[in-house]
């Protein structure tokens, strides 16, 4: 998964908060509540599942790349995105958590949303990656804020980008240049993509009560109603930049 160009909401995202609370413990420490132990496992296990989807669907996008070295291009990075699921997968392992059993709760909906927004062409298929995974790495930088030490430093580290949106910029604005009537049909697909993606992260927090309470207050230091309509802001901001690094309207 990716954020990129260093597309950090305007405003600044929950990564730049200060560290109290959990955000000062390690992970050790922060554990010993059982309720931010389920939380961070719901957390790890829908991010694990994000970089498995992520890899099938950038592999399954390379059939659709119009010459060699963009093939190749897309299968580099499915290979960093399968690297990030490795990652996340062991540290699951490593807290006692069962990896397959963390990320079920998480597989219908994300599948759900692949699904429903199946990209008919290269294109889309670049525009998916570059705003549906900026959207979800946006959301999940948010959240790192309020994590223990341990787990934010992976949170942050698989969310490094893969290459991924200077290469869908690159690609997309060119196609617009050569027939700018492509940029109206790809900035509706953009806003549909955005709409969806918001709808289902909604739906995966409100279906699990141990990371809704995380995200709404009780265990998340300061991260109360207020604030999380603020983080849809900026999310929803930093998305408007997004669409205009390629060339699209909002």
């Amino acid at each position: 998964m990716e954020t990129p160009d260093n597309a950090t909401p305007a405003g600044g995202t929950g990564a730049d908060a200060p560290t109290t609370g959990i955000a000062a413990e390690d992970w050790a420490t922060a554990s010993a509540e059982p309720q931010y132990r389920a939380a961070v496992i719901d957390l790890l296990g829908a991010l694990a599942y994000g970089e498995l989807a992520a890899f099938e669907r950038l592999a399954e996008d390379a059939k659709l790349a119009p010459s060699l070295e963009d093939k190749a291009e897309l299968a580099k990075m499915a290979s960093a995105e399968f690297h990030h699921f490795e990652r996340l997968r062991d540290r699951l392992t490593a807290v006692d958590a069962e990896p397959t059993a963390a990320m079920e709760p998480f597989a219908k909906a994300l599948d759900d949303f692949h699904r429903q927004t199946a990209p008919s062409d290269w294109l889309e298929g670049l525009v998916k990656a570059y705003v549906g995974d900026s959207i979800a790495s946006d959301f999940y930088r948010e959240v790192a804020a309020r994590l223990d030490s341990d787990t934010r430093a992976l949170v942050l580290a698989v969310l490094d980008d893969t290459g991924h949106g200077n290469f869908a910029v690159e690609k997309v604005r060119a196609a617009i240049d050569a027939d700018p009537r492509v940029g109206g049909r790809l900035a509706l697909w953009a806003r549909r993509l955005m709409g969806e993606a918001l709808s289902q992260a909604q739906r995966v927090v409100a279906e699990r009560d141990a990371l809704s309470t995380m995200l709404v207050g009780g265990l998340a230091d300061g991260f109360d109603l207020a604030e999380v309509g603020r983080m849809f802001s900026r999310i929803t901001e930093a998305h408007t930049k997004r669409m205009a690094a390629l060339g699209l309207a909002a």
